[in-house]
């Protein structure tokens, strides 16, 4: 009962990250001004490293969190850099 619960659980959390990066690449190719493509990238950045920890809880493997955390770590100093840019300040 447990395992059929779990499996469940997975496809619906699989269900809604396909249809988070639907939705952002929907907002990064449509995406009227430059914010909000650098949102959708931010997005994607962030399902990446929600997918590398899934995959890490799955295959009980722990490199994969250390890389979900150095993702996570330059993808949000990459997107500060392109908002600043945005901003005019660099």
């Amino acid at each position: 009962m447990l395992a059929q619960v779990h499996g469940v659980i997975v496809y619906i959390f699989v269900a809604l990250l396909g249809l988070a990066v639907l939705l952002s690449s929907l907002r990064f190719i449509l995406g009227p001004t430059a914010s909000d493509r650098v949102v959708a990238t931010d997005i994607l950045t962030t399902i990446t490293t929600i997918v590398l920890v899934f995959l890490s809880l799955a295959f009980v493997r722990s490199i994969y969190l250390d890389v979900a955390l150095v993702y996570a770590v330059l993808s949000f100093i990459a997107v500060v850099a392109i908002a600043r840019y945005l901003e005019g300040g660099i």
